[in-house]
């Protein structure tokens, strides 16, 4: 099995490369433009595997993308390269209509170009698999659960700019007969989570003594998905997943963000003591705009129809997670120090 994978040094996509590279024994051509999120450090432990190799490269760049496409010539497609972040796409919304919207259309085409060249059975086995997110969706009330027919309510420009690829990448099996998979994911956690992200941006203000931002009164609610949870579903989705559908990815763990916070501090007081308890440092902060209220993933039909179940629940996530943090001082610190110190994102300012 060829693989190529697009945003595979980033954090989905470097937990997914792994995964192929060390349990699938799939040969993996991971493509990213290396932006600031993007870390080659996560993919340490297969950088010298003989099925792994790196290209970095644009997925805007059609020229790039239609010549590795070519000369790697996979069975299976996985698109994970996107900017991810909704505060940074507040204040810097191009950007993410550029790589997400711009970028999967340049993708799809070279992939479709790749698709038509094979022959029927190359043509038969073949998937795109294109990696979305539940926000597309936009916010649930107290009750009800995101389902695949749920109508899309984006509110940020993130998830508005995910949204139109999805419908990019439909349109292109719809039209062009490109075997297209889509799977939207709940918010992920776990180990070389970019620290700009709410759980590893606690861990580390946490072990450092920093204040712990929690945004409005903390009551937004996530459903959580631990990373390598995600990375099977996303091998199980493109071998096994029928072309045309849609299929939603959750762990089931909703949690209120003041709740995550809390556990994260309750560990940091059992693993890393410090003269007060870590809760002290919990600061509430100006909610952030457009801040959706509840998201929750139904993942029956990936359950039902695909076998997939999720391994970890939150309470043995964030420990591991913590824990991994604790641990591995080398991966995060230079991030810290160099790239993303723990300032505040996504505030409106004046033109």
């Amino acid at each position: 099995m060829r693989i190529l994978v697009t945003g595979g040094a980033g954090f989905i996509g470097s937990a997914l490369v792994r995964h192929l590279v060390k349990n699938i024994g799939a040969e993996v051509l991971n493509v990213d433009k290396l932006t600031y999120a993007g870390n080659l450090a996560s993919l340490k432990e297969i950088e010298g595997a003989s099925n792994y190799s790196f290209l970095q490269a644009d997925i805007c760049d059609f020229p790039k993308m239609r010549s590795a496409i070519d000369t790697f010539q996979p069975d299976r497609i996985m698109h994970l390269a996107a900017e991810s972040h909704v505060d940074r796409s507040i204040n810097g919304a191009g950007e993410f209509v550029q790589t997400n919207v711009v970028g999967t259309f340049s993708l799809l085409e070279a992939a479709r170009h790749y698709w038509n060249s094979l022959p029927p059975a190359g043509k038969e086995a073949f998937r795109f698999l294109h990696v979305s997110t539940d926000e597309v969706y936009g916010s649930l009330g107290d009750e009800g659960l995101f389902e695949e027919v749920t109508a899309y309510d984006p509110s940020s420009p993130y998830s508005a700019s995910k949204a139109a690829s999805d419908h990019l990448a439909i349109a292109w099996y719809r039209t062009y007969g490109l075997p297209v998979i889509i799977s939207n994911c709940s918010n992920n956690y776990g180990p070389y989570h970019f620290p700009e992200k709410l759980i590893p941006l606690i861990i580390l203000n946490a072990m450092e003594g920093k204040q712990l931002p929690v945004y409005g009164e903390g009551t937004n609610i996530r459903d959580w998905l631990y990373v390598d949870d995600h990375a099977r579903a996303l091998d199980l989705i493109a071998s096994r997943g029928r072309p045309g559908e849609k299929y939603n990815v959750g762990g089931r763990n909703e949690r209120r963000n003041i709740e995550v916070v809390r556990r994260i501090c309750t560990l940091m007081d059992e693993l890393r003591p410090q003269s007060k308890p870590h809760s002290d440092l919990i600061t509430f902060v100006t909610d952030r705009p457009g801040h959706d209220a509840r998201y929750a993933i139904d993942a029956t039909k990936l359950e039902t129809e695909l076998g997939w179940k999720a391994q970890e629940n939150f309470e043995s996530g964030i420990e591991r997670t913590v824990r991994w943090y604790l641990e591995n001082e080398w991966w995060w610190q230079p991030l810290r120090k160099g790239v993303y110190s723990g300032e505040r994102l996504g505030v409106l300012k004046k033109d």
